[in-house]
């Protein structure tokens, strides 16, 4: 794999993946923090049409080697990409779901990609992500404006920070599939059908967390699912037609409560309306270049006389966060003996 090169990290956030999901110009999805993986939780968020799960990389877990005994055959129903750059993981896990559900409507210029690289061998695939112009410029919107790099070769592995990876669950063609970008091929979980592929999903999920000491908690888990509004917008719709027929045959009851669930609804609408307005501040702020307030900060701090006691207490914070950091892996060390 070459090394970072021109590709940033990604937050694994809904609002990020859902703003890079549009800039694709995909239409009608988007991306849900799932909080757990119970029936309720699942059902509300129906339909599903992938899932992506964060865990922190320990050398060896690629999912190939996970699951020794599945398939890993490449089938030509599965669009399946190595990846072949570092810091690419979580725009792919995003692109093996979208790429997989004929469902959900690409848009013409992933539309074009899909088809223009649905002969390629997954490597050829994974290479074809890399150079294309608009993958890597929507994954790269949002890298930080940042002069400062940190220079890990001369740290100690234990100083080293921690490393994370984006892996995608998704149906195709009547089976459940673990797309990682690392693993040497797509890994078959055998049949479902229907929506009950979530169901087969929950035991893999979990016995890879179970992999990790308790004290380990850094997951995240995020739905690729359809777009609320629109789902909403059905149901009003569907409710309307059922009003009509309750107020022909003067059921007065039975529209009273489809009054309130349609009221129930536009609220929800509202506060998608609401939630996407957040997501679209905080990714503005995710990318705003703050150097140079920063720099005024500072400045005015030094003018000030002030800075020096700023310095010395995020000197004291930093030993007093490394020394934490070296006592929690000296604790995880000691539980895995």
């Amino acid at each position: 794999m070459s090394d970072a090169g021109q590709w940033c990290l990604i937050e694994s956030d809904p609002g990020v993946f859902t703003e890079l999901i549009r800039a694709f110009n995909v239409q009608g999805t988007q991306v849900e923090e799932v909080w757990s993986l119970d029936d309720q939780t699942l059902e509300e968020l129906k339909p599903v049409y992938g899932l992506i799960f964060l865990f922190k990389w320990q050398g060896g877990n690629d999912s190939s080697r996970l699951h020794p005994e599945a398939d890993l055959s490449v089938d030509e129903n599965v669009y399946f990409a190595k990846q072949v750059i570092n810091n690419a993981c979580a725009t792919q896990a995003i692109l093996s779901i979208l790429l997989n559900c004929p469902t959900i409507d690409l848009g013409a210029e992933l539309d074009n990609f899909k088809d223009f690289t649905r002969l390629f061998d997954p490597y050829d695939k994974g290479l074809a992500i890399t150079n294309s112009e608009l993958i890597r410029g929507v994954h790269n919107s949002f890298a930080r404006s940042d002069p400062f790099f940190l220079d890990q070769t001369d740290q100690s592995s234990s100083e080293k920070e921690d490393i994370f990876h984006f892996i995608s669950y998704v149906p195709v063609q009547g089976a459940l599939y673990e797309l990682d970008g690392l693993s040497n091929g797509p890994v078959n979980l055998g049949p479902c059908t229907g929506d009950n592929w979530l169901e087969k999903v929950r035991p893999v999920i979990q016995e890879r967390m179970s992999r990790y000491t308790s004290a380990e908690i850094r997951f995240n888990l995020l739905a690729l699912i359809k777009n609320r509004e629109d789902v909403y917008r059905t149901r009003i719709g569907e409710i309307d037609e059922r009003m009509r027929h309750a107020s022909n045959t003067n059921n007065s009851s039975e529209l009273m409560q489809l009054s309130e669930e349609r009221d129930q609804l536009l609220q929800r609408i509202e506060m998608e309306k609401v939630k996407f307005k957040r997501y679209e501040r905080e990714n503005s702020l995710r990318k705003h270049n703050f150097i140079q307030f920063i720099y005024n900060i500072i400045r005015i701090l030094a003018e000030r006389g002030e800075l020096q006691a700023h310095i010395e207490y995020a000197r004291k914070e930093m030993s007093k966060r490394i020394k934490d950091r070296a006592e929690k892996k000296k604790g995880e060390s000691g539980s895995k003996n």
